[in-house]
């Protein structure tokens, strides 16, 4: 009989609030609103959008297919967002219902930068791949790919004609509109596209390293390099007779570190920059007056010291070089707020109603430090250039649902209600179900912890070997031990609960017990009961320990030492009892089952191994993972058990078969430490990505065989999607174009390509049936109906057109394209023929037409060669042009009749007809436009 098990799937994953991506603001919805406003944040595979007052999660988007990283963030508006993952792969998400609008695939790497046009209906993306591609939000495709760079793409902002004037939609025939786009890379060079060409018309080289960043604030751009230097640029896309980019100057940061991010803020004369490092610099943009006041007070002290020195050779020229347009005397710095942490991401934080004032700037920063941070800036009237720089504080801290640091170690309790987490510097209780952080109280640097009987207390192990104990209950600490000289790696609970016993780098395990007395309340006669650790006695050895385990019979003590070895002592009188040596690298963590029959330990050198107790011989060898094997940990009242390593990978194995059950994929970076619970229904493993994530027991079984099968397909689609595109990625061929056709080919494309194949097969089966059947019913009209495909009859006899319809309308826009790139020549003729069929018939002709110019393009030089398909070409023209002009006449019908009650609303009301979304951009225009004259 087959064994089966119970699969583990993802249930819930907590403890991220920012990882890699930028951060946005977003206002309050109303005026009214309690929130001071929201952040949108990537938390590793998912999006996050937090109250950044109240510090609490509002929405988290995610997919249960999406297992790559959020990379970057773009904001159409708020409601629409942009999402690039680290696959390469873009989502557009709807904020107000949480779901996926459109997905994009096209990119060999992370996307690194994103942004959208002013009308919203293109985006464009950059990528590590040094690759630019624009796509189609309304078509759902990828209009075309710009390559020309030769690193990762920094910045992207689109430019047009009209200069500050944003808000006019892309209508047809205006070309000019948003045409242009401006890229920089870490390749140190600024280019300009024209979009209507898709030709790179200017390249400049922006820093002599890097280029980070880059901002547009109408006709200026400015661009930020490796070094402590901005550099300012003017863009005027009319200037056709010279350079439409041209460099105005130099500005130097305060920081030494590369610059990171750069932006303007929206609505007032102020620039922030960061950098690599803990601070964020603001910049302020001065007016005309300040900018000539500034000029004519240098050039008057100029002329005082040429005066006084009488020195009259060079004294127009060095006159003429304090000049009003110099970016110097424009952009002055402000201030440079610090923070605890380095930036990773910041955004301006504006239009919150309980700070309306004109002179309070403020500032939301993602740190490294896995936290996310909004700071004030309170800006005088006047600033002089003696004043004090403006003070800033720190106005909202969102770091309470997460660690600051790696999670080192996991406990659960007794009843699998809590869940205890340990990093350097703090201790946090988590409520499983609800995945809520209840406590959080400040320790040493964790190692290892654990729950002590009653679930009350909990007793933490630090590197410099002291023993913390906390009161769950009342968020103290309870007493602090010195039990070790040495980093104190593992402690555990006696099988009696009477006392635990710990393990540390001083070679040397300890014994404790658990003792009740009486403390003195002070300032009173009273007294109270408190837990206290008496040392009963110590082993002494020869090395360092790594790890202890008892037994569950209370027989046997098991300790992993540095020398590679496992020794096993007898508990009562600390004889020793097994020797288990066969690991190449020390063992970082072991376990014992529940019968005491089994040891199974881990090492750094990859390797699980499965000891007998009864005469220490190894069970069996597993080369189980693809890098350290960090914890191991027994299943509750089997020999079933859990490992965790470096390869991100958690796995489920079978202790008596010696198989390995399931991988648990989801963490995207090394895996700390594992928790199983006491009921076996889910196991909790912490990560160096901060995220601590918990794997639920289904009622799903898994059968072995078919887990290998599965594995063995994934390699196999994974090596075919890669042998598709395998000319660019593996560098074979070094191709020069500028443009070329964004595309990917991925295992939902290739089974679309399939599916679309096989209804042709199908179709074309069916018509060739049906004909013959119509030639032999003129000889003999009582003849019987043909017998049809099963597929046909199963859908009711549908039409074979119609199915081959049905299969195309199933695929989503974005993959079509790629999945007619799959389809052989012959195939291509057969799927004309039914484009014919749809034109004449009227079905979905927006579909055949994209359809119909795709195969076109693709395949024109092998259409021109075939006479035999100009019949059928000029079929489809002629039914398409019907169908076509018949929309094109039901359209101007509609908008006839629009304009009609348009007219008699306007006749009979005294109230202005106003469509929505116009007044919207006016007034969004309006505010671009305004401009803080008092600051």
């Amino acid at each position: 009989m087959v064994s089966s098990y119970l699969r583990f799937e993802p249930d819930a994953s907590f403890g991220v609030i920012a990882s890699n991506s930028n951060v946005l603001w977003l206002p309050p919805a109303t005026s009214s609103s309690t929130s001071a406003g929201q952040v949108i944040v990537g938390a590793l595979e998912s999006v996050m959008v937090w109250d950044i007052k109240k510090g609490e999660k509002v929405h988290k988007w995610n997919e249960v297919d999406i297992k790559a990283e959020v990379s970057c963030i773009a904001k159409r508006d708020d409601d629409i967002f942009a999402v690039g993952y680290s696959d390469g792969s873009i989502r557009v998400w709807d904020a107000k219902t949480g779901t996926i609008i459109v997905s994009f695939n096209g990119h060999k790497s992370a996307v690194s930068v994103m942004k959208f046009d002013p009308s919203g209906t293109r985006l464009a993306s950059g990528s590590r791949d040094s690759n630019i591609i624009v796509w189609d939000l309304i078509s759902e495709v990828g209009l075309y790919r710009l390559r020309s760079h030769k690193d990762q793409i920094t910045g992207l902002e689109f430019k047009s004609w009209t200069g500050e004037d944003f808000g006019e939609m892309v209508l047809d025939g205006d070309n000019n509109a948003s045409n242009w786009l401006i890229s920089t890379s870490k390749d140190g060079l600024i280019k300009l596209w024209d979009l209507a060409t898709q030709h790179c018309v200017e390249t400049h080289v922006a820093h002599r390293g890097e280029c980070w960043a880059l901002a547009v604030n109408g006709e200026i751009c400015m661009t930020a390099g490796g070094e402590s230097e901005l550099k300012v640029w003017k863009v005027n896309v009319e200037n056709g007779d010279h350079n439409r980019l041209q460099p105005q100057g130099i500005l130097l940061r305060q920081s030494k570190e590369r610059a990171a991010g750069l932006a303007f803020h929206p609505s007032a004369p102020f620039l922030a920059c960061h950098g690599a490092d803990r601070a964020v610099e603001v910049w302020r943009m001065r007016s005309a007056e300040e900018i000539k006041k500034s000029v004519n007070r240098k050039r008057r002290r100029r002329k005082e010291k040429l005066a006084a020195k009488s020195d009259d050779a060079n004294d127009e020229q060095i006159l003429e070089e304090i000049r009003e347009d110099d970016v110097t005397e424009i952009y002055v710095p402000l201030v440079v707020i610090r923070t605890p942490a380095r930036v990773r991401s910041m955004d301006w934080a504006f239009t919150t109603p309980d700070l309306q004032k004109k002179d309070t700037l403020q500032v939301v920063v993602s740190l490294s430090s896995n936290c996310i941070e909004l700071y004030t800036l309170a800006v005088p009237e006047q600033l002089k250039k003696s004043s004090v720089p403006p003070e800033y504080n720190r106005l909202y801290a969102l770091d309470f649902p997460g660690h600051r640091t790696d999670v080192r170690s996991l406990a659960l309790s007794s009843d699998d209600t809590m869940l205890a987490s340990a990093c350097n510097g703090s201790l946090k209780v988590w409520n499983v179900k609800t995945t809520n952080c209840i406590r959080t109280f400040e320790c040493g640097y964790a190692l290892c912890s654990t729950f002590l009987p009653g679930d009350s207390i909990l007793v933490v192990g630090t590197k410099s070997g002291q023993i913390e104990m906390f009161d769950v209950a009342s968020s103290a600490l309870l007493d602090t031990i010195d039990a070790h000289d040495g980093a104190l790696w593992s402690l555990q609970v006696n099988p009696d609960g009477k006392g635990l016993v710990t393990g540390s780098a001083d070679k040397s395990v300890k014994f404790w017990n658990f003792r009740i007395v009486q403390d003195e309340v002070p300032g009173t006669r009273r007294t109270i009961p408190r837990m206290r650790l008496q040392h009963a006695r110590t082993l002494e050895l020869t090395d360092d320990v790594l790890s202890v385990r008892q037994s569950q019979d209370g027989k046997y003590i098991a300790v992993s030492l540095l020398d590679n070895t496992i020794k096993v002592f007898f508990v009562d009188t600390l004889k020793f009892f097994l020797n288990l040596y066969g690991h190449k690298l020390p063992v970082l963590s072991m376990d014992i089952s529940h019968d005491s029959k089994l040891l199974i330990s881990c090492s750094a050198d990859k390797n699980i191994k499965i000891w007998g107790l009864d005469f220490g011989d190894c069970h069996r060898s597993i080369f189980a993972h693809q890098d350290s094997i960090m914890a191991i940990q027994f299943e509750p009242n089997s020999h079933h058990f859990f490992s965790a390593s470096k390869d991100r990978l958690v796995k489920y194995w079978d202790g008596d078969k010696f198989e390995n059950i399931q991988k648990l994929e989801g963490h995207l970076s090394e895996v700390w430490a594992i928790a199983v619970a006491n009921s076996g229904e889910f196991v909790v493993s912490a990560s160096h990505d901060r995220s601590i994530r918990i794997w639920q027991q289904t009622d799903d079984p898994i059968f072995l065989e078919e887990e290998r099968e599965k594995e063995l397909e994934e390699l196999y689609e994974s090596t075919l999607v890669n042998a598709l595109d395998g000319p660019e990625q593996s560098g074979e061929k070094e191709n020069d174009e500028v443009t070329t056709a964004a595309g990917k080919q991925t295992v939902e494309t290739l089974v679309a390509g399939e599916r679309i194949v096989e209804a042709l097969d199908l179709g074309v089966a069916d018509l060739e049936l049906l004909e013959d059947h119509e030639v032999l019913k003129r000889k003999n009209p009582n003849i019987a109906p043909p017998s049809r495909s099963a597929v046909f009859v199963a859908l009711d006899n549908i039409a074979a057109e119609r199915y081959v319809l049905d299969v195309l309308e199933k695929i989503k826009a974005s993959q079509l394209q790629d999945a007619l790139l799959l389809l052989p020549f012959e195939k291509v003729l057969s799927l004309l023929r039914f484009i014919n069929m749809w034109a004449e018939k009227g079905w979905n002709i927006t579909l055949a037409s994209r359809i119909l110019f795709f195969l076109i393009r693709l395949y024109h030089r092998q259409i021109i060669g075939n006479e035999i398909m100009r019949p059928m070409l000029s079929s489809v023209r002629a039914h398409l042009r019907e169908a076509i002009q018949r929309q094109k006449d039901e359209l101007g019908y509609n908008i006839a009749g629009l304009k009609y009650i348009r007219r008699e609303y306007d006749q009979g009301h005294t109230k202005e007809f106003l469509d929505e979304e116009e007044q919207k951009k006016e007034e969004e225009r309006g505010l671009k436009k305004r401009v803080f004259t008092t600051i």
